[in-house]
């Protein structure tokens, strides 16, 4: 594999995708690029309000666009929204990009993290937990088949990871093909 030039973090919603992205960016003295926020801040809406304008096809459209943008910048961490994997173009221009990170959360620990926030328009559902599983079980082989490494987030703090991460990755990032868990 060639040396990445991002670092992608890809995983469902409330696997921690931002804010480890920032705590690794930072100690990886690259930039951060959350896909979700450059797509808020390009539409001044917020993600529920694009949901219900335009759909998810409307919100998956800007996501890609947002994606492809942000690859066209320097070398960065960038923090993926969960479903970013559902598009085949988007897996591909994120395999070419760079080093991409999987992160991975236990069911349990996800629902607690999410629960009650109101800025995730897919769990606007009456049976959250149920709909997590739903969308894991769809997008769980897309996350596993286009990461580089796999970290599961349920346990250990960003900052933990990050520094973990900033340790394990000059060397990972240098070998070829995928890697296993750490």
């Amino acid at each position: 594999m060639q040396q990445a030039s991002h670092i992608l973090l890809i995983g469902p919603m409330g696997s921690g995708k931002s804010t480890l992205g920032q705590a690794l960016a930072a100690r990886l003295g690259l930039g951060f690029i959350d896909v979700d926020a450059r797509i808020v801040a390009a539409a001044g809406l917020s993600i529920p309000t694009i949901f219900e304008a335009e759909g998810e096809a409307g919100f998956r459209r800007r996501e890609t666009a947002a994606l492809l943008a942000a690859l066209q910048e320097p070398p960065a961490v960038i923090a993926t929204g969960g479903g970013i994997v559902l598009a085949d173009a988007n897996r591909e221009a994120i395999r070419a990009a760079g080093f991409v990170i999987y992160l991975h959360i236990h069911p349990d620990e996800q629902l607690r993290r999410v629960a009650g926030d109101h800025n995730r328009p897919l769990l606007d559902h009456a049976d959250p937990a149920g709909q997590l599983a739903r969308l894991q079980a769809r997008r769980e082989p897309l996350y596993r088949a286009l990461a580089d490494l796999t970290v599961d987030t349920s346990a250990q703090t960003s900052e933990q990871l990050a520094a973990a991460l900033a340790l394990r990755l000059p060397q990972l990032r240098d070998l070829p093909g995928k890697q296993a868990q750490p």
